[in-house]
């Protein structure tokens, strides 16, 4: 029979990756997205037309409960968050209510609709890499103590244990990724590493001339998020749930980003564009983010195949095609 899957934050890089994944294995797949008239609907259409869209929100459990009983899902994948860190702090309460309570409404939403029969739905959620924070061990593994650093990161905590806690208490197969960052031409222009392949490819263009950045000393554990979400099926595949550390084993500075970006582009004194802004510094900083996947790979069989060098050749080259083509216009 043809499997069934439920994405929330469809329209998002992940969900976005993630529906095209489904559906080349055969699932119908549904995706969730909060108003009619989002505007990004047309956006998934274009990328993935056969997903099935659907209506409701992470703090709505009736419209949940609705989106169940239309999508019948066997896989729930619950990617929708308020997901831009720098975000969080200006707005800690919306964040705290749709990254962390939103995970809450969802599950027991699947509670309520699988009844006795809580099996019948396996769960996903898009635990972060972020929850590490003010990091305890280096690299950072399923058991490393979580101390996060940002609204955003806390609400992934809140989220992350009330899923372990579902999978305590009622046996629901739902499982967590602790997904270190992973980025990819879709990914939205706010976040550092679009911004500064959009910038790349407009500064290569002549079409600006700065560059505006918070810490370029800040380091991260960078993968394809083509990769991951491909770690995210293999997970409800298991037998039993379980929670797994998603990451390449890498860590790169920002700085060592720009550097493959802007020669890329052939451009190799780069530092005349760029300049460090204080209102893109955190309030509290992450330093240093590097995950130890060994349980992924072991038990999923999973491995990321797109190198960081791959990985940010692919964005800037996806950002001069499309200036190139907006130019064009």
């Amino acid at each position: 029979m043809t499997k069934r899957a439920l994405i929330t934050g469809v329209t998002g890089q992940d969900g976005m990756y993630l529906s095209r994944l489904l559906l080349s294995k055969g699932y119908e797949v549904y995706g969730l997205v909060r108003g009619q008239n989002n505007p990004k609907i047309p956006v998934i259409n274009e990328w993935a037309p056969e997903v099935k869209i659907l209506t409701g929100d992470l703090l709505d459990q009736s419209s949940l409960l609705r989106a169940l009983n239309s999508s019948k899902p066997d896989e729930v994948y619950n990617l929708g968050a308020i997901s831009f860190v720098a975000y969080s702090w200006e707005n800690a309460q919306l964040t705290s209510q749709v990254t962390g309570l939103g995970v809450l409404n969802i599950l027991e939403a699947i509670r309520l609709y699988a009844g006795d029969d809580i099996g019948k739905v396996r769960f996903y959620q898009a635990s972060s890499s972020e929850m590490f924070g003010r990091v305890q061990e280096v690299p950072q593994k399923e058991t490393t103590l979580l101390w996060p650093r940002s609204p955003y990161g806390v609400a992934k905590v809140f989220g992350h244990y009330m899923t372990i806690n579902y999978r305590e208490s009622y046996g629901m197969h739902a499982s967590s990724g602790v997904l270190f960052n992973h980025e990819s031409p879709l990914r939205g222009p706010e976040f550092v590493t679009r911004k500064i392949s959009v910038a790349v490819a407009r500064i290569a263009l002549g079409l600006q001339d700065q560059l505006s950045l918070g810490n370029l000393d800040a380091k991260r554990d960078w993968g394809f998020a083509g990769d991951y979400v491909e770690a995210m099926w293999r997970m409800l595949q298991q037998d039993e749930a379980d929670d797994y550390v998603i990451s390449t084993g890498e860590t790169y500075s920002v700085r060592q980003y720009l550097d493959i970006a802007f020669n890329h582009v052939g451009i190799a004194d780069w530092e005349k564009h760029v300049f460090q802004d204080p209102q893109f510094f955190r309030p509290a900083e992450v330093d240093l983010l590097i995950g130890d996947s060994t349980k992924a790979r072991e038990t999923l069989g999973w491995k990321p195949a797109v190198s960081f060098e791959e990985l940010v050749t692919m964005m800037v080259d996806a950002d001069m095609a499309r200036e190139k083509s907006a130019q064009g216009k």
